[in-house]
């Protein structure tokens, strides 16, 4: 097998159509604080034929949608518009739903997500601080606050997975998290976000990564990587992607573009060239895994 045919299901992207306010913070003067700078190119439609035309020449025969920030006074409606979009066009097949725990009407939010027969998961981003100095436990809004974890405890009633989005200073509340609510599968979206490079850096990720990685309900999805100003390379990310590969095992990674979010510092090609450049010596079964196997099994897309 060529590494152009080599399957690949994307588990990490959106689709946006902008013009309803769906999306404030697409949408309008609604500029937010966002890691890669200036996100002004995305604020344009991003739809299906988009999506395949990025895909070039690799072979991305499925693809799992995450959240794209809705409008969260309506978060199935962003389900409900994505089962319309599959019918259409076949596209997405399966479905990363948005949700808040310590909303009052959590629970009737689960079951409308759970009621779409595409949906896997939930993603609430937890309130995290901006820097490890400035961590405090059980801040409000983070996953060891009382009103997020009466709302999680809800997940597992709807087999739903958990996709969590933080720092990885955070990791420690999110191994503690798995281990409280050991039914429910967490997948750390954006490889724990190992945005700062330096020895130090990279030290406290890693740290953060084996200690979450150390309880057994726990997943990752390799992307969001990108470093503003600097070009997407297998030199600029072959340790933080052999690393994660180490550290949760090629039966607990998977691959993801974040399309069009990641467009900002590199093409799909760069990053699935990329991709599968430093991953070239793994074992066939376990590359397979890493770019398809794994979402397959643990999103199991339609």
């Amino acid at each position: 097998m060529t590494d152009d045919d080599l399957p690949i299901i994307d588990a990490h992207h959106h689709f946006w159509k902008l013009g309803s306010g769906h999306h404030p913070w697409l949408e309008g003067a609604h500029d937010i604080p966002f890691r890669y700078g200036d996100y002004s190119a995305i604020q344009r439609d991003y739809l299906v034929d988009d999506f395949r035309r990025d895909h070039g020449r690799h072979t991305v025969v499925k693809s799992v949608h995450m959240e794209a920030e809705w409008d969260p006074a309506d978060p199935v409606g962003e389900t409900r518009w994505l089962h319309e979009l599959h019918d259409r066009t076949g596209w997405p097949h399966a479905v990363i739903g948005q949700a808040w725990f310590a909303r009052d009407d959590i629970a009737e939010v689960l079951a409308g997500h759970a009621a779409f027969p595409l949906v896997r998961s939930i993603r609430q981003k937890p309130a995290a601080a901006p820097s490890p100095a400035a961590f405090v436990a059980g801040a409000p809004g983070s996953m060891a606050d009382p009103a997020f974890r009466r709302g999680y405890a809800l997940m597992a009633t709807h087999g739903l997975h958990y996709d969590l989005q933080t720092p990885w200073w955070h990791l420690g509340e999110a191994a503690d998290l798995a281990r409280d609510f050991p039914d429910t599968l967490i997948i750390l979206n954006h490889t724990g976000l190992p945005s700062d490079r330096s020895p130090e850096g990279i030290a406290g990720w890693r740290e953060g990564m084996e200690r979450f990685a150390a309880e057994p309900n726990t997943a990752v999805k390799i992307s969001g990587i990108g470093v503003p100003g600097k070009p997407w390379t297998p030199e600029l990310q072959g340790e933080v992607v052999r690393e994660t590969l180490r550290i949760f095992g090629p039966g607990r990674c998977m691959a993801a573009s974040n399309f069009p979010v990641d467009g900002l510092c590199a093409s799909y090609d760069e990053i699935f060239t990329g991709l599968k450049a430093i991953t070239a010596g793994m074992a066939e079964a376990d590359r397979r895994a890493f770019f398809h196997d794994n979402a397959l099994r643990i999103y199991r897309p339609v």
